[in-house]
C-alpha cells in the first residue's frame, strides 16, 4: 500500500497536551491508522517557524543563555509525559533533514522555472525591519505603526492565470467527502505568492542569495511531511489537518507536494470538543465507563471519528458517540478476521473513513489499551 499518515506539524506554542488535548487529534488519528495499516510508527511533526516563537524568545529573560533552537526543543519535550516519548520520535520543520530537502526542492524548482528569485516591492517595519507585507500596515513583530517601502530580492511563485492550487485528487478522501469549499477558496489566491519571510528562526535561504530570509513556514510544513515519508520509505504520505489549517497552508505548499515520485495528500479532520473536561467526566460516570475505556474513547476513537465527521464533533453528539463506542467495545473480537482486516486496510489506504461508524468493523480493531504516544505513559505490564 505504501501509505503512511503524518500529522500536519503542530505549532509549538506554550501548552501541553494534557491542557489542550485537541492539539494532538491529528497525531493520534495518524498513529491509529498507521497501526491498523502496520505501517510502523511515524514521527510527531512540530512547526517551530512562527512569529509567536520569535517574540517569546525575544522577551524571555534567559534569551542570552538559551538559544532559540534549545527553547523550541525544551517546549516540545514538555508536551510529553515525564519519562515517555513517541515511538517514532519527533521531527521539526527546521530539522537538518528537512532543511536539506527544502533547499534541494527549492533549487530544483528554480532550475525548472517554477519558482524565481526576483525584486519585489515590500514594506519593512521602521523599528525592527520585520517585513510587514507588500502593503503598509502595523508590524506584527513589534506593533510599530511605521513602515518603509523597499524593493528587495524575494523567492516567489508566479502562477499562470487559471493554474489550480488544489484539485480533488489532493485530498485523501472518498469521492463523496471532497471539500468543495476549499477548492473554491484556492481559486481566490493571488497569482503571485511570496515564499520568503523575515523570521529569527527557520530554513535559511542564504544559500540562494537571500540573506536574512527563511522559507515560508507554510511551505516548510509540507516539506517536513515529505522528509518524514522519505525516512519511512513511503511514497504516499498523507497529512492529517483541519480544514482551517488546509485553507491557510495549501496554497503555499502547492509547489512542494511532489518530489521524486512522492505525492503528498491531505486528510481532513474536524474539531473535538475536549474543552469541558468535567462534562466529559460526568458523561463517562453516567454510562459507567472505566478510566481505561474513557482514555480509549477520548484519545483513540474520537480522533478517528473526527476524520469522518470533518465538520467537527459537537458536544451534543458525544452521548450518542459514547454509546456507540461502548457497544463496539462490548462486541470486540480478540483476533480480527484476515479478510475483514485486509478490506479495512484497503479502505484506509484509499482514504475511506466511513468504516469508523460501522460497529462491526470498529469492534475488530479496538486495542486493549491506549497505545503509548508519549503524551500518556504506557500502563505497567502493557506489551
Amino acid at each position: 500500500m505504501n501509505v503512511v499518515y503524518n500529522n500536519g506539524p503542530v505549532q509549538n506554542g506554550p501548552f501541553t497536551i494534557i491542557e489542550q488535548p485537541g492539539k494532538a487529534a491529528g497525531i493520534r488519528a495518524a498513529e491509529a491508522l498507521n497501526t491498523i495499516l502496520e505501517a510502523g510508527p511515524a514521527p510527531h511533526l512540530w512547526n517551530t517557524v512562527t512569529l509567536a516563537g520569535d517574540l517569546r524568545h525575544r522577551d524571555a529573560p534567559d534569551r542570552d543563555t538559551v538559544s532559540r533552537q534549545e527553547r523550541e526543543d525544551r517546549a516540545i519535550a514538555a508536551k510529553y509525559a515525564p519519562g515517555a516519548a513517541p515511538a517514532g520520535g519527533v521531527l521539526t520543520d527546521t530539522a537538518p533533514v528537512v532543511a536539506a530537502l527544502a533547499l534541494e526542492m527549492t533549487e530544483r524548482l528554480l532550475q525548472d522555472g517554477v519558482l524565481a528569485v526576483t525584486p519585489v516591492a515590500v514594506h519593512l517595519c521602521t523599528r525592527c525591519d520585520h517585513m510587514t507585507s507588500t502593503v503598509a500596515h502595523a508590524c506584527r513583530a513589534c506593533g510599530h505603526q511605521g513602515s518603509r517601502p523597499l524593493t528587495r530580492q524575494m523567492l516567489v511563485w508566479d502562477r499562470s492565470p487559471g493554474t489550480p492550487l488544489l484539485g480533488r485528487d489532493d485530498f485523501h478522501a472518498h469521492r463523496a467527502k471532497q471539500p468543495g469549499h476549499l477548492l473554491t477558496i484556492a481559486q481566490n489566491v493571488p497569482e503571485r505568492l511570496i515564499l520568503s519571510r523575515t523570521r529569527d528562526h527557520g530554513i535559511s535561504l542564504a544559500p540562494l542569495g537571500l540573506d536574512g530570509l527563511v522559507l515560508d513556514p507554510r511551505a516548510g510544513v509540507h516539506i517536513a511531511v515529505l522528509a518524514a515519508a522519505a525516512r519511512h520509505g513511503a511514497e504516499r504520505p498523507v497529512m492529517t489537518l483541519t480544514e482551517n489549517a488546509a485553507a491557510n497552508v495549501a496554497a503555499y505548499g502547492a509547489p512542494f507536494r511532489r518530489h521524486d515520485g512522492t505525492r503528498l495528500r491531505y486528510a481532513l479532520h474536524g474539531r473535538i470538543p475536549y474543552d469541558d473536561a468535567a462534562a466529559l467526566q460526568r458523561l463517562c460516570e453516567v454510562h459507567r465507563v472505566s478510566p481505561a475505556q474513557r482514555e480509549l474513547f477520548l484519545a483513540w476513537f474520537l480522533p478517528l471519528c473526527s476524520l469522518h465527521l470533518r465538520a467537527g464533533i459537537t458536544a451534543v453528539q458525544l452521548p450518542a458517540l459514547l454509546k456507540f463506542w461502548r457497544r463496539a467495545h462490548l462486541d470486540r473480537q480478540d483476533t480480527p478476521g484476515s479478510d475483514g482486516l485486509a478490506e479495512l486496510r484497503r479502505r484506509i489506504a484509499a482514504g475511506d473513513m466511513r468504516w469508523v461508524m460501522d460497529v462491526t468493523t470498529l469492534s475488530r480493531i479496538i486495542p486493549d489499551y491506549l497505545p503509548t504516544d508519549g503524551f500518556i505513559k504506557e500502563p505497567e505490564g502493557a506489551t
